[in-house]
């Protein structure tokens, strides 16, 4: 599954992970973050806290640790985050998701 290339033209976000790694495409407001993530390769995301976040998975597989409960995800999935819930995860190259955080100005955009 491609993303669209209207959804490409996004801005990318000044993440601590390469772009070789993760791509990202944002779309930002005071009221919150909203970032499609294309991984490129194997990830992990060590675990990790902060305000709400609520996701969906578009493609690939996710294997979520979500406040020491761990569950596979795939397509279709959705996960939810409460604020200040430890979570990790490990991600398969390939995945896309969709991610919506409660913190605006959780990653700033690049450029």
């Amino acid at each position: 599954m491609e993303l669209p290339e209207f959804i490409r033209k996004f801005p990318a976000l000044d993440v601590p992970f390469p772009e070789d790694v993760v791509k990202s495409y944002a779309v930002q407001s005071d009221a919150g973050l909203v970032v499609f993530f294309d991984f490129v390769q194997d990830m992990v995301l060590p675990p990790h806290s902060h305000l709400a976040q609520w996701g969906t998975v578009l493609s690939g597989e996710i294997e979520f640790t979500i406040g020491g409960e761990t569950k596979t995800l795939t397509s279709g999935a959705i996960y939810n985050i409460p604020a200040h819930v430890e979570h990790g995860a490990v991600i398969k190259a390939g995945t896309k998701v969709i991610d919506v955080f409660e913190e605006p100005y959780r990653y700033p955009l690049k450029g």
